[in-house]
């Protein structure tokens, strides 16, 4: 699964690894139901009428947003990872994000982070530590099966970061 980064990238948002959708496709958050485009939608991230991950690629681009995973491995789900691939995953990031150099980096998932980074008590939001020079969040996963984050919710932690990484959201 090819990592989506362009020029002056800003908010790097960082999955735990491609679903099957995802992997067959090429394009993140792909699979039908996750709330990943809507919550970019919702939080000004993403223009309104921009509907589709096929859509979506252009547009996250030239905003400067890009999408990476921590594991590349597909998988149906995250917790078919074991912890080692997660630990791997941090150090293939911190490449990524010495060579690309984003304001900010948005993990999306407490659990997968807390595990990577080897932080146990970890909490969602803004972390004590950067990557290089970015500011590091944690933000909700959007997949379904994180069931207590709505669209509204994942919207208001996303919109949180991409302020952070000093986007200017876009008004419907």
């Amino acid at each position: 699964m090819p990592d989506l980064v362009g020029p002056g990238l800003r908010l790097l948002f960082v999955g735990i690894n491609p679903g099957l959708v995802s992997a067959a496709t090429g394009l993140h958050f792909a699979r039908n139901g996750n709330r990943f485009y809507p919550a970019l939608r919702a939080a000004g991230i993403l223009p309104p009428d921009v509907l589709t991950p096929e859509d979506a690629v252009p547009a996250l681009l030239e905003r400067g947003v890009g999408i990476t995973n921590l594991v590349p491995r597909a998988s149906a789900r995250a917790d078919e990872l074991d912890d080692q691939e997660l630990r791997e995953g941090r150090a293939r990031l911190e490449r990524l994000v010495a060579e690309q150099r984003p304001r900010v980096v948005a993990v999306a998932g407490i659990t997968a982070y807390r595990t990577a980074f080897g932080e146990r008590k970890a909490s969602a939001g803004e972390q004590p530590r950067t990557i290089g020079a970015a500011r590091l969040w944690v933000v909700p996963n959007p997949s379904g099966l994180n069931a207590h984050a709505t669209v509204a919710s994942l919207a208001v932690a996303y919109g949180e970061a991409a302020d952070a990484a000093g986007l200017e959201r876009v008004h419907a």
